[in-house]
């Protein structure tokens, strides 16, 4: 019987077999439900919004598990459904809003503040903060280095951007993210 510790090509085959395919996509889900939660709170901040988005990652998932290339991990394909449904929301609502960033950088630091999930000292709310001011690419290859420890490698492969833009981008938010920690 199948379980969470079970083999990620054995979780497909299982799918792909179609008489347990709810069963093993249950068990991808189970697997990896919490990185991928993970992965987009840090660049939407509002939990409701990263849930939606996590539901829409895996609809996609079952949608297109059929058509997983092997090739590549698991997780590296659910991780790159997960950016670019994060990035399309984002840009969506910056679209559809029309607000100048500095007030919805406001809006989203008034709402990492009076969010029940986050429990982070001041400092780590002035980081926050600071994350929060870097535009999307940025955010997101600083969240990914940062906190995932991702090689840049891997980072490539996912978003699909050379190794050499993407130490640039993080050495450009990193800049970014202490410039606002000094002067605020």
């Amino acid at each position: 019987m199948a379980d969470i510790h079970t083999d990620d090509f054995e979780l497909i085959d299982l799918f792909l077999s179609g008489t347990h395919s709810e069963e093993a996509f249950n068990l991808i889900v189970k697997k990896y439900q919490k990185q991928v939660y993970a992965t987009i709170r840090k660049m939407v901040i509002d939990h409701d919004d990263t849930n939606d988005l996590v539901q829409n990652t895996f609809i996609k998932a079952w949608k297109n598990l059929s058509n997983f290339n092997k090739s590549s991990k698991l997780f590296t394909w659910l991780y790159r459904i997960a950016v670019n449904e994060t990035i399309t929301f984002l840009n969506t609502r910056k679209k559809r809003n029309l607000i100048p960033f500095s007030t919805k950088e406001y809006d989203l630091s008034e709402k990492l503040e009076s969010d029940p999930w986050f429990d982070g000292d001041e400092a780590q709310k002035k980081f926050q903060a600071a994350l929060l001011t870097l535009p999307h690419k940025q955010k997101l290859v600083f969240n990914m280095r940062y906190y995932d420890d991702m090689p840049y490698e891997q980072m490539s492969e996912i978003l699909d951007t050379s190794e050499g833009a993407l130490k640039a981008s993080y050495h450009h938010a990193a800049k970014k993210i202490h410039d606002y920690l000094m002067n605020h």
